[in-house]
């Protein structure tokens, strides 16, 4: 297991490429910095969905076998006194896996598409890796057309010529940064506009808001605590709409005044 991982499992769901070295002192990997339900709110999901795609499931039914999933995501093992799990990369993953639910594509049909990008495009951690981008879309593209899989193939279209992902995809796909070979910024998907950012060496990987900078953490802070909202717009430099949409997004329940 890489140096940095000792004490922490690395779970993924195609972690046999992680744990032969990717990972090694990266810490966009091996960090924890959220729990299932702060990261949940982040990516705009239940935390429960979340939980399964970070550390699998094993569900009885009645009278049948039982059905096993492993992760989806990257995730670390939860310890006691400190609930966090999800490092840099498993957000992001779980914004890109989160675009694919939105194609229409059933859970069991995304894991084959991870799948087929780790066996045929040979791809580690393939939702968080530049390589999606350069070549994930004509893998998935391919195998789909040579295997008939038709469920499959809605993931992707011929656009000019080029085989490239849907539409829907390609948003979520856009609001990634990257650094090397992997994911080194995340704009978060809660949010229709590009308000928030997420930069794991910046805050220790808590959202900044794209205009001025602020943490969401301290707006928020602010907000609860019943300062006005011109108040905190003014000295952040954020605009007030901006806020309102993000507390709207991400904590439902409460309104901004």
């Amino acid at each position: 297991m890489p140096d940095d991982c000792q004490g922490l499992l690395l779970h993924s769901p195609l972690s046999a490429v992680a744990r032969g070295g990717i990972v090694k002192r990266d810490e966009r990997f091996s960090r924890k910095l959220y729990t299932v339900a702060e990261a949940a709110r982040l990516v705009g999901m239940h935390p429960s969905t979340l939980d399964t795609w970070a550390h699998g499931y094993e569900r009885h039914p009645p009278g049948r076998p039982a059905v096993r999933q492993g992760p989806l995501i990257t995730a670390l093992d939860r310890v006691a006194g400190d609930s966090r799990s999800i490092p840099f990369i498993g957000l992001v993953e779980a914004s890109v896996v989160q675009a694919f639910r939105q194609t229409g594509l059933p859970m069991q049909r995304i894991r084959r598409a991870l799948e087929v990008l780790t066996e045929q495009g040979e791809f580690g951690h393939p939702l968080a890796s530049r390589q999606l981008y350069s070549d994930g879309a004509e893998v998935l593209y391919d195998y789909a057309k040579s295997s008939d899989d038709k469920q499959l193939g809605l993931l992707t279209i011929v656009n000019s010529g080029q085989r490239v992902f849907h539409d829907v995809i390609s948003q979520y796909l856009e609001r990634i940064s990257f650094e090397d070979r992997w994911a080194s910024e995340l704009i978060l998907p809660v949010t229709e506009r590009h308000l928030l950012r997420v930069v794991p060496e910046i805050e220790g990987g808590a959202p900044l808001f794209v205009h001025g900078g602020a943490p969401l953490n301290a707006v928020r802070a602010r907000f609860v605590a019943g300062e006005p909202v011109e108040s905190i717009a003014k000295d952040y430099g954020v605009p007030r709409d901006e806020i309102q949409e993000v507390i709207d997004a991400i904590w439902p329940s409460q309104q901004v005044a």
